[in-house]
């Protein structure tokens, strides 16, 4: 193995060893505690522009299912990851298992990001990485593999104010399940595959459009707005439709998962703002507002709204049991609610997929 180092833009060096693509990579430090799941966070499009870090210790022990599609619904989903490629721009671990046992492992963790030219470091000590992440905050960074023309790292040199959504949306509109009994129009901002899964499974018809198409010309039972990476601000377009969208006179129920929690949020004038170090995890508590009803969730978002900035008639739906920050929205009187956890989890736990049935009941 290279050796290779994970430089800090505070000047903080850490020193390991390569085991994935053999060549620089910037983008913004990120930290994930959930336990398992790789697989699934690497093809997470929210992750784009990011170098993720993750907590638990051991990586790569399982290696990586196969890249297999099913076309049961129209165009080809992903049967095991969350899009067709990985997305963030490097990955760092403290101890990498190039051995792997599965029933259902094709190839090594290590082979994958060779193969999809993503740089990795193991060898770190990412309990002192997270540990500065959490005191300092979340902050850009690269790694440099030793050999490699650092002035050649691919990447951003920025991640506040890219549009990052923009990068990641389909291109061209998309059905799926035609014919189902609904149809709803899915805002595509890096939507993961087990979004479209759920829905699917669930009898509707699905159009996936790009993030700044205006859905308000097309004939729809439900709008559904999807997860997706970056600073919710750039994407001005989206909640510009959405704003004439709340303005029609037949409310239509409508859902967001994430971004989609925030776009709302925007569109109904409340203001977002940048946490810390984020929440990235499979164990989240968050509570649904006026119950003591409480869940555990799979989060990855870097954003939050500031609820006390809701308009008249808006009302917060979840909120974080840990620092109290926003979890989800509700109108009090139209069909309109989000989640800023992802209720598919994919990996993680399952506790709020009902939340997919309370929309699809909505679109009657």
């Amino acid at each position: 193995m290279r050796k290779a180092t994970l430089v800090l833009n505070n000047g903080l060096r850490f020193e390991g060893q390569s085991f994935g693509y053999e060549g620089g990579a910037r983008g913004e430090v990120v930290f994930n505690t959930a336990m398992m799941g790789y697989p699934e966070s690497l093809t997470d499009p929210s992750y784009a522009g990011q170098i993720l870090v993750l907590t638990f210790p051991l990586v790569g022990n399982y290696g990586v299912p196969p890249h297999t599609t099913t076309d049961r619904w129209g165009p080809a989903l992903s049967e095991f990851m969350e899009s067709d490629r990985i997305h963030v721009r490097g990955l760092v671990v403290s101890d990498y298992s190039e051995q792997f046992s599965h029933w259902n492992a094709t190839e090594s963790l290590g082979d994958w990001l060779k193969r999809e030219h993503i740089p990795a470091i193991t060898g770190i000590d990412t309990r002192e990485l997270t540990k500065r992440l959490r005191e300092e905050g979340v902050m850009l960074g690269s790694i440099e593999v030793e050999g490699c023309d650092a002035a050649a790292a691919t990447g951003d040199a920025q991640y506040e104010g890219v549009n990052f959504v923009e990068k990641v949306s389909c291109k061209e509109v998309l059905t799926y399940n035609c014919g189902g009994a609904k149809r709803v129009v899915l805002v595509d901002c890096g939507v993961k595959n087990n979004i479209l899964r759920l829905l699917l499974e669930r009898g509707v018809e699905l159009v996936r459009v790009p993030w700044d198409y205006d859905f308000n010309a097309l004939d729809f039972d439900g709008l559904f707005l999807a997860n997706g990476p970056g600073d919710p601000t750039t994407c001005a377009k989206t909640v510009d439709h959405l704003r004439r969208f709340f303005a029609r006179e037949d409310a239509k129920p409508c859902m967001g998962i994430c971004m989609g929690n925030q776009l709302l949020g925007q569109a109904a004038g409340a203001r977002i703002y940048k946490l810390k170090y984020g929440h990235r995890s499979h164990n989240q508590p968050v509570r649904e507002v006026g119950t003591d009803n409480c869940f555990i969730t799979s989060q990855n978002h870097g954003y939050a709204i500031d609820a006390t900035t809701l308009p008249t008639g808006w009302a917060p739906m979840f909120e974080n049991m840990n620092d109290g920050s926003n979890e989800g929205l509700r109108h009090r009187s139209k069909p309109w609610f989000s989640a800023q956890f992802h209720p598919e989890a994919a990996g993680g736990p399952l506790d709020t997929t009902f939340i997919f049935d309370r929309f699809v009941e909505l679109l009657k």
